[in-house]
C-alpha cells in the first residue's frame, strides 16, 4: 500500500545504473513543471536522514529507479492542499523506548522495508513498541499514484530483491513473532505482478516459522486471477486486499488502474478458490462518503462472502495529497462497526486510528481489537 530509513541499504539484484538526466528528458519523465527539469533532479538516497528529499520532487533511490517523493508530484503552481489540526483523540504521544529500537533495528539490518514508515503510519510507536511491524515486500517504489498514499511513486523496471525471503523469514524468527502481515507496492512492471514474490517470501517465512500466521495485503494484479491464485496458493491464513473507499470516490483516490469492481472480484475469487483462507479489505474514512455510500459498500463486500472489514480515519499525509473531508467522531466508527456486525460479518474493525494491517493478531478475537 516498506522503510522510511529509507532503504537502508538493499543491494540491488541484477545492473540497474542510477538514471541520467538525459535519459529522463527521452523518456519523457520529467514532465511540464519547471521543479521536474533534469537539473532539478536529486540524484541521491537519502538513507540516513542527512538529505532531506522534498515531498512531491523527483530523486533517483539507492537502486537507480527514479521516483517521486511521497507519490504525488508537487503542484506546478504551487498550490496545495493545507493539512487541518487533528481533534483530541487523534492525537498521539510519540514512544521510541527499547522495544521501539530493536525492531527499528531488526528492520533495517535485514534490509526490509516496512508499511509503518513508507505509508507514514500513525500506529508506528504502538506496533514497534509491542514488538511486530508490518513488512513490505519488493522495495519501496510503487507503480501507482493513489492520492491518498505517501510511498514513494515510480518504475523499478523490474528490480528485486531476490534475497527478500530469507530475510523475511530470518527477522520474523529474531522478532518471534506468531502473527505476520505482509503487504507490498504495487508492481505492474513486473509480469505476474509479484505474486510469484509474494508466495515464496510465505513458503520461506513458514518454513523457518511455522508456528506463525501470515496474512497478507496485496494489490490487486490488474484483477488477473492467477496470479492471484498463485498467492493464495501459499499458506496464509488471511488474504486482504483493500477497496479504500465507496465506490463513488474510487476515483479519484485511487490511481486508474484500480476499481471498485476491480477489487470485489479479486476477494470474490480468492474466497471461492479456497473458502479457508479469511478475506478482508479496508475503507478510509473522511474524504467525502456518505452514511448510505458506507452502507452499500458492506452490501456489496458482504455478498461476495468477505469475513472481515476495518474502518479508520483518512490523514492526509503530505500537502501535495487529497484533502479531509471530515473528521469522524468515535461515536460514528462505533455505528459503523455495529453496522457491520448486523450485516454478518466476522468482525468490523473500527476506529480513527485502524489500518487494515492494525493489531490484526487480535482480530478473531472479536472485540473490536480492544479499542
Amino acid at each position: 500500500m516498506s522503510t522510511h530509513s529509507e532503504n537502508s541499504g538493499l543491494e540491488p539484484f541484477g545492473s540497474h545504473e542510477p538514471v541520467e538526466s538525459h535519459e529522463l528528458v527521452n523518456s519523457g519523465l520529467t514532465g511540464e513543471s519547471p521543479r521536474m527539469k533534469p537539473e532539478n533532479i536529486i540524484p541521491t538516497v537519502q538513507i540516513d536522514g542527512s538529505v532531506k528529499i522534498e515531498s512531491g520532487t523527483k530523486f533517483v533511490n539507492d537502486k537507480g529507479i527514479t521516483a517521486i517523493k511521497n507519490g504525488i508530484k508537487a503542484s506546478a503552481g504551487g498550490q496545495h492542499a493545507p493539512i487541518q489540526r487533528k481533534p483530541s483523540w487523534l492525537r498521539i504521544k510519540a514512544s521510541h523506548g527499547t522495544k521501539y529500537k530493536e525492531v527499528k533495528s531488526t528492520v533495517h539490518e535485514h534490509k526490509l522495508s516496512t508499511v509503518c514508515e513508507e505509508a507514514m503510519c500513525p500506529n508506528i510507536n504502538e506496533c514497534w513498541s509491542s514488538g511486530t511491524a508490518t513488512i513490505m515486500l519488493m522495495g519501496d517504489t510503487c507503480t501507482r499514484a493513489c492520492r491518498f498514499c505517501a510511498v514513494n511513486t515510480g518504475n523499478p523496471k523490474g528490480w528485486l530483491d531476490h534475497d527478500e525471503p530469507e530475510h523475511t523469514a530470518n527477522s520474523v524468527k529474531l522478532m518471534n513473532l506468531k502473527y505476520l502481515v505482509l503487504t507490498s507496492v504495487n508492481r505492474d512492471d513486473l509480469p505476474d505482478g509479484g505474486a510469484g514474490h509474494y508466495a515464496a517470501v510465505v513458503r520461506r517465512v513458514k518454513e523457518e516459522n511455522p508456528d506463525t500466521d501470515v496474512e497478507v495485503l496485496t494489490p490487486d494484479f490488474l484483477g488477473v486471477m492467477s496470479h492471484v491464485e498463485k498467492v493464495v496458493d501459499s499458506p496464509i491464513a488471511v488474504f486482504a486486499q483493500n477497496v479504500e473507499t465507496v465506490r463513488r470516490l474510487t476515483h479519484p483516490v485511487r490511481d486508474p488502474r484500480a476499481s471498485y469492481e476491480q477489487t470485489l472480484a479479486v476477494l470474490e475469487h480468492a474466497k471461492k478458490y479456497r473458502p479457508d483462507v479469511l478475506t478482508k479489505t479496508s475503507l478510509m474514512l473522511g474524504l467525502g462518503e456518505t452514511d448510505d455510500e458506507i452502507l452499500e459498500a458492506l452490501d456489496d463486500l458482504r455478498a461476495i462472502n468477505v469475513d472481515i472489514v476495518t474502518f479508520g480515519q483518512y490523514l492526509q499525509p503530505t500537502v501535495n495529497h487529497l484533502p479531509i473531508e471530515r473528521y469522524v467522531t468515535p461515536e460514528e466508527f462505533e455505528k459503523y462497526r455495529q453496522w457491520g456486525l448486523e450485516k454478518g460479518f466476522l468482525e468490523v474493525v473500527s476506529g480513527a486510528l485502524v489500518r487494515s494491517s492494525y493489531r490484526a493478531e487480535q482480530v478473531l478475537q472479536k472485540n473490536n481489537v480492544g479499542l
